[in-house]
């Protein structure tokens, strides 16, 4: 939150309202599904309902805590019309709907200007501490584990959805909250597809299958791509296999401090180029990573914002070809001063099952 103050002058503001709940989270420490953080220069209350009033006595110890009995917003616009003189007040808008936004404005009355805050608590996130990396270290780890556990379940007349469940059941067994997201499980033809659900395909021989998973430890995500065969798999898979890991770890190469995101993304595609496979290439090649599995910043085309020591983020190039299948690889890395410093640690070579 001090560190948060510290853009109040570039914003021109007073104070910040703050509604993302990981954002929340991160500030303070809740993890109620309902809630508003205000931090002013002087302190920081948490408005939520009376479903978490023990939650936040428990979680919460550097705001004050405020059980709002006709909503959070109209608590807020209570709190900020009781202060002597005009207010500006931060927020960030890709957070509030419509709806919210005009309730906020007719709570604080005159008194309060709302200005833009942009991203604000995002860009303090995207940095991360010892404490942190040390966390993501762990959900790293663990989701390796839980992949290296699985491999031998693969085989012919497994669905899909058995071994997206493997998955997301070993994740608990080993002492994580759940998924980061759904867990990928595609076969065949569908591998082709980036963002596949599981279904009640079974897997069947020579064929290509993607397995994107990721936990949540300790409120810190995970994520990593893994691409198998069934089989002996035919050159043109190899070829496809062999360029997504040539272009993933020239990407990993790209990475320190001081350099575009969108740098590292050109480091993927040359690679790619060079193979002819380029074109099959439909997605960024990477993201960050930290409460939430997609944060700042973005390892896309064109990406302007710089990479900076302390940042974690997926490295993911992958080729997608229809009627043939997908090839995805994928690490969580950490940008430290010498480079990328891989935080997963599945093996990356090409299995044939």
């Amino acid at each position: 939150m001090d560190r948060l103050r510290v853009c109040f002058s570039a914003l021109h503001a007073d104070g910040f309202l703050v509604s993302h709940l990981p954002n929340i989270q991160y500030l303070c420490g809740f993890t109620g599904s309902a809630a508003l953080l205000l931090i002013e220069r002087d302190g920081s209350t948490l408005y939520t309902d009376s479903r978490y009033t023990f939650q936040a006595k428990q979680e919460v110890s550097k705001s004050r805590v405020q059980i709002a009995k006709r909503g959070l917003l109209r608590a807020v616009g209570e709190t900020l019309r009781r202060q002597r003189g005009r207010r500006r007040i931060a927020y960030a808008p890709s957070h509030m709907s419509v709806a919210q936004r005009g309730a906020l404005g007719e709570g604080g009355g005159s008194r309060v200007r709302w200005v833009d805050g942009g991203n604000a608590v995002e860009k303090l996130r995207a940095v991360k501490d010892a404490a942190e990396l040390a966390t993501m270290k762990e959900a790293a780890e663990l989701i390796s584990e839980v992949f290296s556990g699985l491999v031998t379940r693969i085989k012919p007349g497994v669905t899909e959805l058995e071994l997206a469940a493997d998955i997301e059941y070993a994740i608990k067994l080993k002492g994580a909250a759940g998924p980061s997201f759904e867990t990928i499980v595609a076969a065949g033809e569908r591998s082709a597809w980036a963002h596949a659900r599981p279904t009640s395909k079974p897997l069947r021989k020579n064929e290509l299958v993607v397995f994107d998973q990721g936990a949540i430890l300790r409120g810190y995500c995970s994520d990593m791509t893994r691409t198998v065969f069934l089989g002996r798999a035919p050159d043109n898979v190899r070829q496809m296999y062999h360029a997504v890991l040539e272009a993933q770890q020239a990407a990993k190469e790209a990475i320190r401090p001081g350099v575009a995101a969108g740098a590292v993304d050109a480091a993927a595609r040359r690679v790619l180029r060079g193979y002819r496979l380029a074109k099959y290439f439909t997605h960024s090649t990477g993201h960050g990573l930290g409460m939430e599995v997609h944060e700042m910043p973005r390892l896309g085309r064109g990406e302007k914002t710089t990479l900076e020591e302390g940042m974690v983020v997926t490295v993911e190039p992958g080729v997608y070809v229809e009627g043939v299948g997908g090839v995805r690889i994928e690490d969580d890395v950490v940008v430290t001063s010498s480079g990328a410093r891989e935080l997963t640690t599945a093996p990356r070579e090409f299995l044939e099952l």
